[in-house]
């Protein structure tokens, strides 16, 4: 099969792979669409030592079964792999599994190929009228979904239904679509590229500004630096929450007095339980996302070609979608 190889720093190579061999109880996938995470920014830049070269990038996938009783069915794939027999994956906690897997991170390849194999648990049916670019958005509008639902759970019942996202990425829009789903209405997203902003007022169908005021009782950081993580401490209610993805910087930024004498809670938050990713599925299959029109397509053998434009900032979606095919 064809696939697009990380080879090294700011390096990938399109090139022939060996075909993958499925497991016991996984299926082989024929992708069709795939999307370029920020995960995989950071491996292209050598940022991420859990990913090291030569691997094949890439977990945000959809396509066909090849093969088997299932063969022809259109799918989704979570591609966060657990035991199912922990305590955490017992009480539907699938994200804290201490032996989790994700494709594009060894042991297992990634999406960015022709093929990529699964465990069938692992595989949402996809209905025929969504397209398969859409349903490639399951993965990280799941990790928004399973994050907004834990602030929404955290939030005090007294507090108002409003909320402020920092960023307008791939995350930060999710973030954005999913407080709508669960009917927060009012939705304010940061965004401090005026291309990139502009992009989510007119695909998006968000509320995007430069800069905001104020304070607001749920802040998502879907950035995850020192900056971002200021930000957010300082704009949190009094006894509000803050809801952190982003995976952007280790250290610095928060307030921990500020949140210690104002009661705001804090939320680390990775991936998302099974039931988010089925749940985060539907609701693309139901259009309680919206339109879900933010992506640019590209075929994967311009992938390299695809990370250096998202380097340099001369992308306005919030996500590329490759083709194998």
């Amino acid at each position: 099969m064809k696939a697009l190889v990380y080879t090294g720093v700011e390096t990938m190579d399109y090139r022939d792979a060996p075909d993958p061999a499925p497991a016991g109880g996984e299926h082989l996938i024929r992708v069709d669409s795939v999307g370029i995470c920020g995960s995989d920014m950071h491996a292209f830049l050598g940022h991420d030592n859990r990913r090291p070269a030569p691997l094949i990038l890439g977990h945000e996938a959809a396509g066909v079964i090849v093969g088997g009783p299932r063969a022809g069915e259109r799918v989704t794939i979570n591609p966060l792999v657990t035991c199912g027999e922990c305590p955490a994956c017992r009480s539907g906690r699938e994200n804290l599994c201490p032996t989790r897997q994700i494709i594009s991170m060894p042991p297992r390849e990634g999406a960015f190929a022709e093929m990529v194999s699964m465990p069938e648990t692992n595989l949402v049916t996809v209905p025929d009228d969504v397209p398969f670019e859409k349903a490639a958005l399951a993965e990280p509008l799941a990790v928004s979904w399973h994050a907004v639902r834990l602030g929404l759970e955290a939030l005090h019942p007294s507090a108002d239904r409003r909320a402020l996202v920092v960023g307008g990425g791939a995350i930060g829009l999710a973030a954005a679509l999913a407080l709508k789903a669960m009917d927060v209405a009012d939705v304010l997203v940061v965004e401090p590229n005026a291309v990139r902003r502009d992009y989510l007022i007119s695909h998006g169908g968000v509320e995007a500004v430069e800069n905001a005021d104020g304070q607001f009782p749920i802040v998502v950081d879907a950035v995850g630096y020192a900056a971002t993580r200021a930000r957010a401490s300082a704009l949190a209610s009094p006894g509000g929450v803050i809801v952190h993805i982003g995976l952007g910087e280790d250290t610095g930024g928060l307030d921990i007095r500020r949140m210690t004498l104002q009661e705001i809670t804090f939320i680390g938050t990775y991936t998302y339980t099974a039931q988010d990713f089925r749940d985060t599925a539907q609701a693309i299959f139901d259009g309680r996302l919206g339109a879900l029109n933010w992506t640019e397509e590209r075929p994967l053998s311009a992938g390299n070609q695809a990370f250096e434009d998202i380097r340099a900032g001369r992308v306005a979606a919030p996500k590329i979608i490759l083709k194998p095919t």
